[in-house]
């Protein structure tokens, strides 16, 4: 609802008070720009039917992607693994909260016959939060690495992963499990964080970049952030540093957009110029790798990434980053 307050210079009747607020709802239109093909049902049925067969889930399906079309109809997908279920009810988040399924040991198996069918190059592997669990999952995460590399030795490996409440050892645990790139993301700025996602910490994430690095400095870290809810241009410069300061190689900026009923409004849809600006400062404070658009979304043409910087030319010319200078303060681990 906004609210819009008249006084008498507004010729406001004398029967009423100085000043009357009076409500109306909102009702933003979808820009032209966030408009998507819808591919036909045969260039998408061929992952949809694979994934029914092996019992899998699909960020792209769960978290009602924009991308999944697209991406679908290329033969590519983002698994999900420990089930559907979040422990997290972050305001912006499609997928359903409760608690959530034993996890299935035969799990990381059946991923990774999958992605041989499919034939991926590049395979990206995300996650509920598991909070329950007290390495959040992350021998989960390991299991399903290794079952991908005996699948496929020569296809590169992207993990998603939450926070598992700052704690180093569940870090360390994916860390030695040696995915190609390791993903967290920050989601948006600290101020929005209560509002956004009251259950994680804008620091610990931040916290939880530089120790991936701290332990495994040869992997390529990655964290993206959502425009639209709010945040101003220097929030998200600041965010970009902070990324910095951490080591992150590659980040990614995309549109927020309302799921359903329920869920957060958009506050602003933002031109495709202003992600192209975004981009550029990016660019200048020397991201190797940088994603931003109204339909990027964290694993949204992964593969690229994975052909340029851990196949080819790029592997050799553009080596990870290292941390630069701690900026926030917060003890990691959160019991």
């Amino acid at each position: 609802m906004e609210t819009i307050t008249l006084t008498p210079a507004n010729t406001i009747p004398d029967s009423l008070s100085d000043t009357i607020t009076l409500e109306r709802k909102v009702v933003r239109r979808i820009p032209e720009w966030l408009t998507i093909k819808v591919p036909r049902a045969k260039d998408i049925g061929g992952v949809e039917n694979l994934m029914r067969g092996e019992r899998l889930v699909t960020v792209c399906e769960e978290a009602r992607c924009p991308n999944l079309g697209e991406c679908w109809s290329k033969g590519t997908a983002t698994f999900m693994v420990m089930g559907d279920t979040c422990t997290r009810s972050c305001r912006f988040c499609a997928v359903k909260t409760g608690k959530g399924l034993p996890l299935d040991p035969d799990e990381p198996r059946r991923l990774a016959d999958a992605a041989k069918a499919l034939n991926l190059k590049h395979v990206v592997v995300t996650s509920v939060n598991r909070d329950e669990l007290l390495d959040g999952g992350a021998a989960h995460f390991a299991a399903v690495i290794e079952s991908l590399r005996a699948a496929l030795p020569d296809s590169t490996i992207e993990v998603l992963t939450p926070d598992f409440r700052g704690r180093r050892f569940a870090i360390e645990i994916v860390c030695r499990a040696r995915p190609h790139v390791f993903n967290h993301n920050t989601e948006t700025v600290p101020r929005l964080y209560r509002t956004v996602r009251p259950q994680a910490k804008y620091a610990r994430s931040i916290d939880f970049l530089r120790t991936v690095k701290e332990i495994e400095p040869t992997i390529y870290t990655k964290s993206g952030i959502m425009l639209g809810l709010g945040e101003t241009e220097d929030e998200v410069i600041a965010v970009l540093n902070d990324w910095k300061d951490a080591g992150v190689d590659a980040v990614t900026m995309g549109q927020y957009l309302k799921p359903g009923k329920g869920y957060l409004d958009v506050v602003e849809y933002l031109h495709p110029s202003r992600f192209d600006r975004y981009a550029e400062i990016a660019r200048e404070i020397g991201f190797l790798s940088v994603a931003s658009g109204p339909f990027v979304r964290s694993s949204y043409n992964a593969a690229d990434f994975g052909e340029k910087f851990l196949r080819g030319n790029g592997a050799v010319t553009n080596r990870p980053t290292t941390p630069g200078l701690r900026r926030l303060e917060l003890p990691l681990a959160v019991v």
